[in-house]
């Protein structure tokens, strides 16, 4: 499952949202709707909705008080855990919640997810996103232009595996597990693992020389598989591994000429975001 925050605005208020990949459904920060609908602080809205959450409980909305919670950012950068709800849990908390802004927000909702499906219809405009995102976060116009290309490589490359026949989830992640193998010499969970990665996007977190060695790998496997047109999964992984190998030769040169190695412990919040704390929101 992979879920991406984003902050959304709505009449200069920020509206924390996350997009789930695999329910394709957006979620948003309660207390960041009720401050807007309110016209609350931050306190306040978080106190509107402990009340209003306990009374719909008491009244047995259990759709609406069975929400999920995720860790986003707060305004001090600190991660908190916080009560989202998805498109149709928010828009009957909204009807329990008098103000002239209710109508007017939900118009806004309904742009938001019309905008996603524009974006999966379009994936340029997924890509346009996907910058805006990457530069709230703190990362440099080099490292997002290497993003997105090595984001389109990899598209290449799973379309390949799909013709190829090949199945979503193990086998992919197999072949994918084999390049990044050979080229890094680790798996990608021992890569995760070295950089003390959890459920967070290993790409995201790689420096500029690390995605450009990915990058060299996935599209060398790429071209490879189409010269080849191999036959099953046994073929896909020599493919595999000849791609890894290909960035492997450039990587073991760049370190003879440096002197250490460029596989980086170093992860993303390490160098651009603000230290992560465990705190509970409303």
């Amino acid at each position: 499952m992979t879920k991406k925050e984003a902050l959304k605005l709505f009449e200069d208020k920020k509206v924390r949202t996350v997009w789930d990949d695999e329910q394709e459904k957006w979620y948003f920060a309660i207390v960041d709707v009720i401050a807007i609908l309110t016209d609350n602080d931050y306190q306040g809205a978080r106190n509107y909705w402990k009340v209003l959450k306990n009374r719909l409980a008491k009244e047995g909305n259990e759709p609406v008080t069975n929400c999920n919670r995720l860790k986003l950012r707060a305004a001090d950068g600190k991660m908190r855990q916080t009560d989202v709800a998805d498109t149709e849990q928010l828009f009957r908390i909204i009807q329990s919640v008098p103000s002239p802004k209710a109508e007017p927000f939900k118009q806004w909702m309904a742009r938001v997810a019309s905008d996603r499906i524009d974006q999966m219809q379009d994936p340029e405009l997924s890509i346009d996103q996907a910058i805006i995102d990457y530069k709230r976060l703190g990362y440099s116009d080099n490292w997002i232009n290497q993003r997105i290309r090595s984001i389109e490589v990899r598209k290449e490359l799973t379309d390949e595996w799909k013709r190829g026949g090949l199945e979503e989830g193990v086998q992919y992640a197999s072949l994918t597990d084999i390049i990044t193998k050979e080229w890094s010499g680790r798996t990608t969970k021992e890569y995760k693992r070295l950089k003390g990665l959890k459920k967070e996007n290993l790409c995201d977190n790689m420096t500029n020389v690390e995605l450009a060695l990915n990058t060299l790998a996935e599209a060398s496997a790429t071209e490879i598989s189409k010269q080849r047109n191999p036959k099953g999964f046994k073929q896909h992984a020599e493919v595999a591994q000849n791609g890894g190998m290909v960035a492997k030769v450039a990587r073991e040169q760049l370190e003879q000429q440096l002197g250490r190695t460029v596989i980086s412990s170093a992860k993303a919040s390490d160098y651009l975001l603000p230290s992560e704390e465990t705190e509970e929101d409303a």
